[in-house]
């Protein structure tokens, strides 16, 4: 039954309270005993595991937000990345069949694995290189150090950002994530200030794109102007918002994955332990991070009809919120949900979402996580939180440490 008291209907949006960012989870716990809880804005926010794999492959629940009933009430994520004058061309992940397949299968076809696979080696010797920076300290940030540079760098040569040009869109990518919070979230600076940083990617883009038109290099971005796939190639509107989202939602979601697995393994120093004595755990540490404390906390939808869910009718036109991170530890699926157990069978987990919109970047955040978070294990030595908790950023949606200080006594060869 669709619970509408003002118990339920006030949570979500004590979610996006910045004093609940470190730690949302009691709150999603209270959300699951409704399943389906209708809130005072009129968003319905779905909880539970079943329900929202549910929805995730429904066929009436669009991801475009354009079609919500909603008015300036609604979650316009898809228009705020993309810049003026190309709001109808939101990124793919904004976008319902056929477009969205389309977009994505071009995508796919340069994203392919042999090219992440191949850029292992280099991951490994960025993470040594950015820890031996640090050889002679005793304190890092795993933010500023780590967990920032890292992804940016692997984004950047994968796409064909020149990396000299990374403070540009450093200030850019900020607001842009933040962005993908709901607009009820933000104030309205924030969202004139995601409008500029949009406005001025944009025009980047639009450079960068012409110059790999007349010059083009290996990289993705010279691939998807090539255009040798079988659906053809991208005209410029779609191909600059594509680059926007690739770069922002490339880089912020793996800093939080790098992040908060570091912080949940120093809070529990025998997983931390384990995975120094056995290195190839790190791929199943990876998983349950991504189950347990995931970079991105939930997607929102919009049903193009009434959609019938846990006993609850969402009328066509609304707003769904599928808070990906509560149904990953919904209890009716995971035995013993709120405990981290790296070694957890059968956890099919919402990390990456699912559906037709399962993270196009997930092979890659994977490798990047699995190389960053066994090196630190083995690298570090009595390494220490120096807060507990650390200080959070403000989204909501694509939630991690904005520092994340950690002392160690040296670092190990």
């Amino acid at each position: 039954m669709t619970q509408t008291n003002t118990a339920w209907g006030k949570l979500f949006a004590q979610v996006l309270d910045p004093a609940n960012r470190p730690n949302p989870y009691p709150l999603y716990a209270r959300l699951r005993e409704a399943s389906v809880a209708l809130q005072e804005d009129g968003a319905f926010v779905v909880s539970t595991y079943r329900e929202i794999v549910g929805l995730l492959h429904h066929p009436s629940i669009s991801s475009d937000e354009r079609k919500s009933t909603r008015g300036a009430g609604a979650l316009v994520a898809s228009g705020r990345l993309a810049p003026e004058g190309r709001e109808d061309n939101p990124p793919f992940i904004f976008l319902d069949p056929p477009a969205h397949d389309r977009l994505r299968r071009l995508v796919m076809h340069q994203f392919t694995p042999e090219r992440v696979e191949g850029m292992r080696d280099q991951v490994g010797q960025l993470v040594n290189n950015l820890l031996v920076a640090h050889r002679e300290g005793s304190q890092l940030d795993i933010v500023d150090d780590l967990a920032y540079p890292l992804p940016v760098t692997v984004i950047c040569q994968l796409l064909g950002v020149p990396r000299e040009d990374e403070p540009r869109f450093h200030a850019w990518a900020t607001p842009l994530a933040r962005s993908l919070d709901p607009a009820q979230g933000m104030s309205e600076a924030e969202v004139k200030q995601a409008a500029q940083a949009a406005m001025q990617m944009g025009e980047y883009m639009a450079g960068l794109i012409a110059e790999r038109g007349a010059q083009p290099r290996d990289d993705l971005l010279s691939g998807l102007l090539a255009g040798d796939d079988p659906d053809g190639r991208m005209d410029e509107r779609d191909l600059v918002v594509t680059m926007i989202l690739l770069l922002v939602a490339g880089h912020e979601t793996t800093v939080n994955l790098i992040t908060n697995g570091m912080l949940t393994l120093l809070r529990h120093p025998d997983a931390l332990q384990r995975l120094r004595e056995d290195p190839d755990s790190v791929i199943n540490v990876v998983e349950e991070v991504l189950r347990f404390d995931p970079p991105v906390q939930f997607r929102t939808r919009t049903t193009l009809a009434d959609v019938e869910v846990a006993e609850a009718t969402i009328p066509k036109g609304g707003t769904v919120v599928l808070l990906l991170a509560s149904g990953s530890r919904d209890p009716v699926r995971f035995p013993e949900p709120e405990r981290f157990e790296p070694h957890r069978p059968d956890n099919e987990h919402l990390g990456f979402g699912g559906g037709m919109h399962y993270c196009v970047g997930a092979p890659l955040a994977r490798l990047e996580a699995q190389i960053a978070l066994g090196t630190l294990a083995r690298r570090l030595v009595n390494p220490r939180l120096v807060a507990d908790p650390p200080p959070y950023r403000d989204n909501a949606a694509l939630r991690g440490p904005e520092h994340l200080l950690v002392r160690f006594a040296r670092l190990a060869d």
